[in-house]
């Protein structure tokens, strides 16, 4: 589904990412595990548009994207939730909602609201408050449901998990499991190592803005230098 094939970025005159190249294919987890500042951020924005690559190339359904700006990623069907969720927090829940859903039709709207409600209940309870009054789960919880009114091909999450609770990390985590075993693509950036080794299918290694190496999840969990560097065993 998705194949970055070197790539390098930069911000100003400090490079970023060094030849990048990953696969994903599709309905995997796919996640990218690193140290802060890697560049596992950076990587998401190139492949979003919201950075662009000094070389390489991004396909996507096979077809180059690298090039488009990002609202015609996103029209391709490429979601990302950013690390700061970037929810509109004087609006309604339910307003952030319509707002993902911005593109598709009236019916397709309610379909969609039907279905992320399922997914995450509270939002259904408190739709009709102001974001700003949710809890960080909440809010991650409404970014997340947000995205998913587009009904994206590929998700995109960079550290979801970030500041919450333990228990709303599984309970996050759950969740975006089960939206790919309903068929969605998802890319993870994420520092839970552990927990996210659980439901992904394969896994990357980013250290300083390069790829040190990949295999599933259970290679690179019983791998010593991962258990030392990023599981604390």
């Amino acid at each position: 589904m998705l194949q970055v094939q070197g790539i390098s970025a930069h911000y100003g005159s400090v490079q970023a990412l060094w030849d990048v190249s990953f696969n994903i294919a599709e309905k995997e987890i796919v996640t990218i595990i690193g140290p802060n500042g890697a560049g596992k951020s950076t990587l998401v924005k190139t492949i979003a548009g919201l950075i662009s690559a000094s070389s390489g190339e991004i396909q996507f359904m096979r077809d180059r994207i690298d090039r488009l700006r990002p609202y015609a990623i996103a029209r391709r069907g490429i979601s990302l939730i950013p690390e700061d969720r970037d929810i509109f927090p004087k609006m309604t829940v339910l307003d952030n909602l319509l707002l993902g859903a911005y593109r598709r039709g009236q019916r397709d709207a309610k379909d969609s609201c039907e279905w992320v409600f399922q997914l995450f209940p509270v939002l259904k309870t408190k739709s009709r408050k102001k974001a700003q009054t949710l809890s960080g789960g909440e809010q991650q919880m409404l970014a997340i449901a947000r995205s998913l009114m587009s009904k994206p091909k590929l998700l995109m999450l960079d550290e979801p998990s970030l500041g919450l609770a333990p228990i709303l990390v599984d309970e996050i985590l759950d969740t975006i499991a089960e939206i790919n075993e309903e068929g969605m693509t998802v890319l993870l950036v994420e520092q839970n190592v552990q927990e996210a080794m659980e439901i992904a299918h394969r896994a990357y290694v980013l250290e300083e803005g390069r790829i040190t190496q990949t295999g599933t999840p259970h290679d690179l969990v019983n791998d010593e230098r991962i258990k030392s560097a990023y599981l604390g065993m």
